[in-house]
């Protein structure tokens, strides 16, 4: 039953009006109506009075426009009343209690009653459905945002850890000591930047000492891979420096390259790589701009991005952030 009913519309307010002194034989049977619904005196009592003193002077329609009227414009502190109302009017049945004449038309106007309600409580559902699918993606919207703060927060913790191990191995003497813990710090740099990565990098040392550790790293950034070197050395990189990780990238036809030097890279180098760049393209990075980039937000893929734009269209090679 119409549970959902709140304000009496025009249309509904009319067809309680119609029905309800069809279900009640005399006036004072419609003001008992009221009484048995929950409405106080004070709403009744001069209705009533007039039923006492001068039945002639109101008529039983009169009767329930007067008290439903008052009851709608009461607002919500009336509300019970006006469910209860529509309660009994829409679960009467015993149609005995009407007039003979009247009983045929108190089942239609009853069962027209129950036929609003219907409409009204599936039009309530649809606007409780609505709401509570409103409800949900708000939820969501929210559990989002608090899981991208979660997700902000740990990439930051993440970083400055990481950041802070970077920075710890300029105190380290051992150049194999060096490398080892480098290469550890590389690998859970890209995996933090969630790159698809092969585990591992050529470490080199920094007393032209050779290969600490010779083995094939690579990273895929947006459906490219890069062949990756690391050098620490204490001179800036000279031609001789790059050739063999450039052979590297030669030897792989769609592979690119990627330098990460500590020490950076001399003018003859850079020139012996821009030479390579019509076969194949190199992007150079110093370990200082890894250094600044974990100090922000900016993701390793937008650095990457924006230095293979810097090679393509203005042949830049050493753009920084």
């Amino acid at each position: 039953m119409g549970g959902q009913i709140f304000h009496f519309s025009p249309d509904f307010l009319n067809l309680l009006i119609d029905t309800i002194p069809k279900l009640c034989k005399s006036k004072k049977d419609v003001i008992v109506f009221f009484l048995s619904a929950g409405v106080s005196q004070k709403i009744l009592a001069d209705v009533n009075e007039k039923v006492d003193k001068d039945a002639n002077s109101i008529n039983k329609y009169e009767i329930a426009r007067t008290v439903l009227v008052r009851l709608n414009e009461a607002g919500d502190d009336v509300l019970r009343e006006r469910r209860e109302i529509v309660k009994r009017v829409a679960e009467f049945e015993d149609f005995s209690r009407c007039w003979h004449n009247e009983q045929l038309a108190a089942r239609g106007l009853v069962a027209k009653v129950k036929e609003m309600i219907n409409i009204k409580d599936s039009f309530t559902r649809m606007q409780q459905d609505f709401e509570s699918k409103l409800d949900e993606d708000r939820r969501k919207r929210q559990a989002q945002e608090q899981a991208r703060v979660e997700d902000l927060k740990q990439k930051r913790q993440n970083r400055q850890e990481l950041r802070s191990k970077l920075i710890a191995l300029y105190q380290e003497t051992n150049p194999q000591k060096r490398g080892k813990k480098l290469e550890s710090v590389l690998n859970n740099f890209f995996e933090s930047e969630k790159i698809l990565l092969r585990k591992s990098f050529t470490i080199t040392g920094e007393n032209n000492e050779g290969v600490i550790q010779q083995i094939d790293g690579a990273i895929q950034v947006s459906n490219h891979h890069y062949l990756v070197e690391m050098k620490w050395w204490k001179e800036a990189l000279g031609p001789g420096d790059v050739a063999q990780h450039m052979m590297r990238i030669f030897e792989r036809s769609d592979s690119r390259g990627i330098f990460i030097s500590e020490s950076g890279y001399t003018d003859a180098a850079i020139i012996h790589i821009k030479k390579a760049l019509s076969q194949k393209l190199i992007i150079l990075f110093t370990l200082k701009e890894l250094v600044l980039l974990l100090e922000g937000d900016d993701s390793f893929q937008s650095l990457l991005k924006s230095k293979v734009q810097a090679v393509q269209l203005d042949g830049k090679l050493l753009y920084a952030l």
